[in-house]
């Protein structure tokens, strides 16, 4: 007979609710006004909470961007698996895997980039930022097994070659201002990732 789980207490379920208004306010208020002009005390007040509990989820500025956008970008990820099951060349799937992530990164701009430096910056031991870097490893996961299934390489290539072109995606994404659209970096990472892909 399987163990029931226990139900969730008062104090936890104020916990995620206070978790849920932080993450809401926080997307509401970096969508309208990009994470730059955006205050912590913004947050807090939007989320109805004081500072001093904001920082007990999210000790920075950065940290909070990561919380809102690993959702985000963990959704672009499953969009691109299942486009890349379609795929017939390893391009393609590649690239299908790629699009949704290019296509996320830009929904603003601003937030984006600043989303990717507090990735490659940011402090490994924060939980946010330990969110970030393995959706990072997803990526580059399922890059490597559609490079696998497309192109015949053996797992230990295919897993090097996913690392290279995931670098490759997420340095165009970072080097791109926001003149540069969505279309435009898709099309330079397809040129820089062909250049790398066995004929």
């Amino acid at each position: 007979m399987p163990a029931e789980s226990a139900p969730v207490g008062r104090r936890e379920r104020n916990k995620q609710q206070k978790l849920e208004r932080i993450v809401t306010a926080a997307a509401e208020l970096f969508s309208e006004r990009g994470v730059d002009e955006v205050t912590t005390q913004q947050i807090a007040d939007a989320a109805d909470i004081g500072t001093g509990t904001l920082f007990l989820y999210a000790k920075t500025k950065g940290e909070l961007l990561l919380l809102v956008q690993n959702s985000h970008y963990a959704d672009a990820l499953e969009r691109g698996r299942a486009a890349s099951a379609d795929a017939r060349t390893p391009l393609d799937g590649v690239m299908a895997l790629a699009t949704p992530i290019i296509e996320c990164n830009r929904v603003q701009v601003e937030n984006g980039r600043t989303y990717l430096r507090e990735m490659v910056f940011g402090d490994p031991t924060e939980p946010h930022h330990a969110a970030a870097l393995a959706i990072v490893g997803e990526t580059e996961q399922a890059l490597a097994e559609t490079l696998s299934r497309l192109a015949s390489i053996p797992a230990a290539e295919a897993s090097a070659l996913a690392r290279v072109v995931s670098s490759i995606m997420f340095l165009t994404m970072a080097s791109s201002d926001a003149e540069v659209d969505i279309a435009q970096i898709v099309e330079g990472v397809r040129t820089q990732v062909s250049a790398i892909l066995p004929r």
